[in-house]
C-alpha cells in the first residue's frame, strides 16, 4: 500500500505546540515522522503501529488524537487533567494507564505525571509537570529495530521502566543527602536547618513511595495479561519492571528509616548537652554558694559575733573560702561536672 503524502500544512502540524513526535513504525523500523490527521491511517496497516509523544497538550490537540483513535471521553477527561492517582484502566480494547514521574529540582523532588493510551497498533504518550523526556527511550528502542518489533506492548514496557529507574535515580540522590545530613548531626551540634531538612527529606521519600507503590498492582496486571493480549515472552519484562518498584520501596523505606533514626539521635545530643550545660551550671552554683554563705553570715553586723576583733580573722576566712572552693572544683571536675 503506497505511503500518503504529506502536504505541507501537514508537515506543518508536526511542529505544533504540545506535540514533542508523532512517528509511524513497520517491524520495529522507523518509518516517518506523520501529523496527527494521518495516525489513524498507520496504525491499522498490516504490522505497523504509531508512537505519538506529548507534552501538556492543549485540549484541541487531544481531541484531535482522540478523534483518530476513538479514545474514551473519560480517559481523555483525566489525560487532561494533571492530578490522578497512579492507575491502570480498560476501555474497551484500549488501556489507559496513569504513573507518577519524579525529578530532583533545585534540591526538592518535583512530581508530574505520564498518562499512556495504548490499543491496537498505536501508543500515545501525555506528559505533564516535571519529567524527563521520552525521547532518549524512543532512541534506545529504535537503536535495536529487534525488540521494538514487539510493538506498542514494548513500549509500554520501555516508557514505564524509564520512569522507575528514574525513581531510582531520585531515591539516590536522596541518599547522598541523606549520609551528609547523618554525619553533620553526628560531627556538630544540630542546627534547625538540618531538622527542617530531615522534614523535608521524610516529607518527599513519603510521596515518592506513594507515587510508586501503584505501579506494582499496574504492572502486576500487565503481567498476567488481565487486560492486554501480551505475548508470555514479554510478560517477564514487567516482572522486572514490578521488581525494581519493589526495591525502590525497600530503598525508601531504609532511608525513612535512617532519617528517623538521624533525628532521634539529634534529640538525643541535644538533651546530652543541655544536661552536660546543666551541670556545669549546677556546679559553679555550688561553688559560689560557699563564699556567698560566709559572706552573709559574716555581713549580718551583728556587734558580738566570734572571730571579728581576731587579728588573723580576714585571712582564715578567706583562706577557708579558698580551700573549700577548691575542694569542690576538684571534686565535680573529677565527676565530670566541669
Amino acid at each position: 500500500m503506497a505511503q500518503p503524502a504529506l502536504l505541507p500544512d501537514h508537515l506543518d502540524t508536526l511542529h505544533e505546540p504540545g506535540l514533542v513526535a508523532s512517528v509511524a513504525y513497520a517491524g520495529g523500523a522507523r518509518v516517518c515522522d506523520i501529523p496527527i490527521d494521518q495516525a489513524r491511517d498507520w496504525a491499522k496497516r498490516p504490522g505497523h503501529f504509531v508512537w505519538i509523544g506529548l507534552h501538556e497538550p492543549d485540549p484541541a490537540l487531544l481531541a484531535r488524537v482522540q478523534r483518530q483513535f476513538d479514545l474514551h471521553a473519560m480517559a481523555i477527561e483525566d489525560a487532561e487533567q494533571a492530578h490522578q492517582r497512579p492507575k491502570l484502566e480498560q476501555y474497551g480494547a484500549a488501556v489507559f494507564v496513569v504513573a507518577r514521574t519524579a525529578q530532583l529540582a533545585e534540591g526538592h523532588v518535583a512530581f508530574g505525571e505520564t498518562h499512556l493510551f495504548i490499543g491496537r497498533g498505536y501508543v500515545i504518550s501525555v506528559r505533564h509537570g516535571a519529567s524527563a523526556s521520552y525521547t532518549t527511550v524512543r532512541q534506545r528502542l529504535e537503536a535495536c529495530p529487534t525488540v521494538l518489533a514487539h510493538g506498542e506492548h514494548y513500549v509500554l514496557y520501555g516508557i514505564l521502566d524509564f520512569i522507575v529507574d528514574n525513581y531510582m535515580l531520585v531515591a539516590e540522590a536522596i541518599h547522598e543527602r541523606v549520609d551528609a545530613i547523618e554525619d553533620s548531626v553526628l560531627a556538630t551540634n544540630v542546627r534547625r536547618e538540618d531538622i527542617e531538612e530531615v522534614y523535608s527529606l521524610r516529607r518527599d521519600l513519603l510521596r515518592l513511595r506513594n507515587a510508586a507503590a501503584p505501579l506494582v498492582d499496574v504492572c502486576r496486571r500487565l503481567e498476567h495479561a488481565e487486560v492486554l493480549a501480551i505475548e508470555p515472552s514479554m510478560q517477564p519484562l514487567f516482572r522486572d519492571v514490578t521488581d525494581h518498584v519493589r526495591r525502590v520501596e525497600e530503598e525508601i523505606d531504609t532511608l525513612r528509616e535512617v532519617l528517623a533514626f538521624t533525628f532521634e539521635a539529634s534529640i538525643m545530643w541535644s538533651q546530652a548537652e543541655q544536661n552536660t550545660t546543666m551541670r556545669r551550671l549546677a556546679a559553679w552554683a555550688a561553688i559560689l554558694a560557699v563564699p556567698t554563705a560566709i559572706a552573709g553570715i559574716y555581713g549580718m553586723n551583728f556587734e558580738h559575733m566570734p572571730e571579728l576583733k581576731w587579728e588573723y580573722g580576714y585571712f582564715v576566712v578567706l583562706g577557708t573560702i579558698a580551700l573549700l572552693c577548691g575542694g569542690l572544683f576538684t571534686l565535680f571536675r573529677r565527676y565530670d561536672w566541669l
